[in-house]
């Protein structure tokens, strides 16, 4: 069981370690699971205590979609379960492979088909997190005032319950927070990838959730020193420690690791149990 919660928002409870469910579709590229197998690690996760799912209605490849595979499985969902998604640049899975020019899901008639096209495909009449993802496009043509303006009205029409973003700078995050109520940050960082250290304690000075993707590594192998081997000494996976130490990091991280394998469900779940020593984090630090 997950143990340690962090209140999303000032009032959704959520276990510290989530789910992620890119993974279960191959997008944008990648293998994934068959169709029962995806099933069964969502189920499998509420079980061990996750109540923190992240998805987006973009994340869809070849028919399978994120948002219908956790509907089948999950709905009518658990009363205290939390499903964060996000809108951005791009509009549906098949957007990634467009020109830049051409992934326009920032003005407001797209954001408001984003929101709407996850509503419906999750069967939900109110979303309770939604994060703005920005950073696709050239910045310098896409400037985020805009787009949160859009979804802070479609938060007063009461079809999100709250907003985070997404792929931001500190800059961003500033402007964000003179906008409308941030609940959470998700943004590339792990052992290996540390940039957004200032970003991750101002959130945490500010009470807002820090949540990390990519956060064992994604598509590049995690390069920290001494990884190896206090993952030896503990008798734990490289992926579990690397958890472990964002857990540790700050009380603010939430993590959404994902996966296609059961096995590895349960051992990143696990990972809220591994502490690390002042020793390994001297080391890792």
């Amino acid at each position: 069981m997950t143990a340690e919660h962090w209140t999303l928002g000032g009032d959704l409870s959520v276990a510290r370690i989530g789910y992620g469910a890119m993974k279960l579709t191959g997008w944008p590229r990648g293998d994934r699971p068959d169709r029962e197998t995806a099933l069964a690690v969502l189920r499998r996760a509420v079980e061990l205590g996750v109540n923190h799912i992240d998805t987006s209605n973009y994340y869809s490849r070849d028919g399978v979609a994120a948002n219908e595979l956790i509907r089948e499985a999950l709905h009518p969902y658990p009363d205290d379960l939390v499903i964060v998604t996000k809108v951005g640049a791009l509009v549906e899975g098949a957007d990634i492979a467009l020109p830049p020019a051409e992934q326009n899901g920032l003005t407001p008639g797209n954001l408001r088909r984003g929101i709407e096209a996850n509503l419906r495909s999750l069967g939900l009449d109110r979303l309770d997190v939604v994060n703005l993802r920005m950073g696709d496009l050239d910045r310098s043509q896409t400037p985020l005032r805009a787009p949160l303006e859009t979804l802070l009205a479609l938060r007063e029409e009461g079809l999100i319950r709250h907003l985070g973003i997404s792929n931001v700078t500190a800059s961003e995050f500033a402007e964000a927070r003179e906008i409308a109520p941030i609940a959470c940050v998700q943004n590339l960082y792990n052992l290996s990838r540390r940039d957004d250290d200032p970003l991750v304690d101002a959130c945490a000075q500010a009470g807002i959730a820090y949540v990390p993707f990519f956060p064992v590594g994604g598509f590049q192998p995690l390069t920290a020193q001494h990884l190896d081997a206090i993952a030896v000494r503990h008798n734990a996976t490289v992926p579990q420690v690397a958890l472990a130490w964002l857990l540790a990091r700050s009380p603010n991280i939430l993590l959404i690791p994902g996966t296609g394998s059961l096995t590895h469900l349960e051992q990143n779940i696990a990972a809220g149990t591994l502490k690390l020593s002042p020793q390994d984090k001297t080391q890792l630090n």
